[in-house]
């Protein structure tokens, strides 16, 4: 008499789990160049777009400035009185640097200012991109060794690549002078835009934003799945 084990679910979602992780790091090891490539320029668009569309718009930037509070950090850290949380919450917030394009009158033409949480999200998502683009490359070559056709997210290369522009073109970040965040990058030119208008841009920056970075999250999943195959 045949006996049918039938695992647990609980097994079967470990194993496309470890399949998923075998598969990325199948990706990682064969392309690590193009990991580090892409994460490093999508972590330096974050940082240079906003700049060169307000510089160009607008009025070059003419002053930078690091925080000159961080040097009292540990101190304080130390010894304020505050609980643990309070504190971390704090420096999550705080601004690490900032730029500013001067006028001729009390408020600055524009400012852009990095907070830690900036720089921890630019990180992240920088590294899921690096992830995404070092899978599409592996695919699409172990596709061809295999002769065999890429699937449809291997294809869309190049529509990854305009999607990452797009998706931190529209990455909410700290500006003065030009209202709120706003997507794209391209309107942080625009100015005399009503209160309403800005917070409906900001509303759709970030779920322009959310909708992006899930895609690509997506795309890495599936594409470590289909690599991680033994």
């Amino acid at each position: 008499m045949e006996v049918r084990v039938h695992r647990p679910a609980r097994i079967a979602g470990g194993e496309a789990l470890a399949r998923v992780r075998r598969g990325i790091a199948s990706a990682l090891r064969a392309h690590r160049g193009a990991f580090v490539g892409a994460s490093v320029v999508v972590f330096l668009l974050n940082l240079v777009l906003p700049l060169l569309v307000l510089s160009l718009a607008r009025k070059p930037w003419d002053y930078f400035s690091v925080n000159p509070w961080l040097h009292n950090a540990p101190h304080w850290i130390l010894a304020d009185p505050a609980p643990l949380g309070q504190k971390l919450a704090f420096l999550y917030q705080a601004a690490l640097f900032w730029f500013v394009a001067s006028s001729p009158y009390d408020e600055p033409e524009w400012g852009f200012a990095a907070t830690t949480a900036d720089i921890v999200r630019w990180a992240a998502v920088s590294l899921l991109f690096g992830m995404y683009f070092a899978l599409w490359i592996h695919h699409r070559r172990s596709c061809a060794v295999r002769g065999k056709g890429a699937t449809p997210v291997a294809k869309s290369g190049v529509a990854g690549v305009a999607l990452t522009t797009l998706g931190f073109s529209t990455l909410p970040c700290s500006v003065a002078g030009c209202g709120a965040p706003v997507l794209p990058v391209l309107a942080l030119a625009l100015t005399g835009l009503s209160s309403v208008t800005l917070s409906w841009i900001n509303t759709v920056s970030r779920a322009a934003f959310a909708l992006v970075v899930l895609g690509v999250a997506a795309g890495v999943v599936y594409l470590g799945w289909r690599e991680g195959e033994v």
